[in-house]
């Protein structure tokens, strides 16, 4: 017993000493994010760093599908711990994010306890206890019990009404708890916190503050063509440049919705798959799909770009004329 103890020991110190070592630099945080595939610029690795040692959670904004999510799934693999995560939307309440107490089992132990003919104070005290709580992820990070701490994705809090944006505030100020019936619960260590918006709306300033920002920008050519190498398996690199430069020229167009780097990589994927080793005119519109995710957006493609109908709109024969 006595040995396995220690081992136990052992094994949450190297897991710490190891979680450490990774946000120990910004140089090893990139090294660290390269590993699991993801291309980190100086910028975003130097938040994370001063996230955890500054113990600040890091609200990341930009537009849907550079990579904000990402980042808290490959901080989770980097620090080897568990990605607890909030997703958010309209109406979302409390009680789906924090804690809720299971009526249904409280009922059955009223009843067990009647049978019993426990006193009401007895009963009270039994079925508002922690066995009775169902944790939500906000609860679930806060009471997590492993040496290092979990990382917790608040993902598009932007969704989320103002009233659950002011119910946060405390939680990341101080990650603790108060529930009535049981007491105020503290996390022991603090999770690395992550929370993305889209800014579908304005977030307030006493969230923003309790947080280091970061803005996540559409990459730059080089840097998309770096992703698509690191992620797609197979992929040829003259392909690769073609899908990256194309992309690049689409973004510059007034689109209602530019595709970002997840639609970069969906694209590559799907031509793999297709076994394409070059991009021409058919191929591009039999997968616009991957590329737009609304019909007003391919329609525009096909007419204004694709087409011949707007005169003097060429992005399609310039760019075949620059990249073969």
């Amino acid at each position: 017993m006595l040995n396995k103890k220690l081992n136990n020991k052992k094994i949450s110190e190297d897991l710490e000493r190891g979680a450490n070592k990774v946000l120990s630099s910004i140089e090893d945080i990139q090294k660290a994010m390269r590993k699991q595939k993801y291309i980190a610029d100086r910028e975003l690795a130097t938040t994370i760093y001063l996230s955890s040692a500054l113990g600040k959670p890091i609200l990341l904004e930009g537009e849907a599908g550079v990579g904000k999510t990402e980042v808290a799934k490959v901080m989770a693999e980097v620090l080897n711990t568990d990605l607890i995560r909030l997703q958010c939307y309209e109406g979302l309440d409390v009680s789906t994010a924090l804690y809720e107490w299971n009526y249904p089992k409280q009922m059955v132990r009223i009843k067990m306890e009647e049978i019993a003919k426990s006193s009401k104070e007895e009963i009270e005290s039994t079925i508002f206890s922690e066995k009775y709580l169902l944790k939500r992820p906000l609860l679930e990070a806060i009471q997590y019990k492993s040496d290092v701490p979990p990382v917790l994705l608040i993902d598009e809090i932007d969704r989320a009404d103002e009233e659950f944006e002011a119910f946060l505030l405390e939680i990341l100020s101080d990650f603790q708890i108060t529930i009535p019936e049981i007491g105020t619960i503290k996390a022991k260590k603090r999770p690395f916190v992550v929370l993305t918006s889209n800014r579908t709306r304005e977030l307030h300033d006493a969230l923003k503050r309790r947080c280091l920002y970061h803005w996540i920008d559409y990459p730059t050519l080089d840097k998309e063509y770096e992703i698509v190498i690191t992620k797609v398996s197979g992929i040829k690199e003259e392909l690769s440049k073609q899908i990256c430069s194309f992309m690049q020229e689409i973004r510059k167009k007034d689109f209602y919705k530019k595709p970002g780097i997840a639609e970069t990589l969906d694209w590559a994927l799907a031509l793999v798959a297709l076994n394409k080793e070059t991009l021409n005119k058919e191929i591009i519109e039999e997968t616009l799909g991957c590329i737009f995710k609304y019909k007003e957006d391919i329609s525009k493609f096909m007419v204004e770009i694709g087409g011949e109908k707007v005169e003097g709109d060429k992005i399609l024969r310039e760019w075949f004329l620059h990249h073969g």
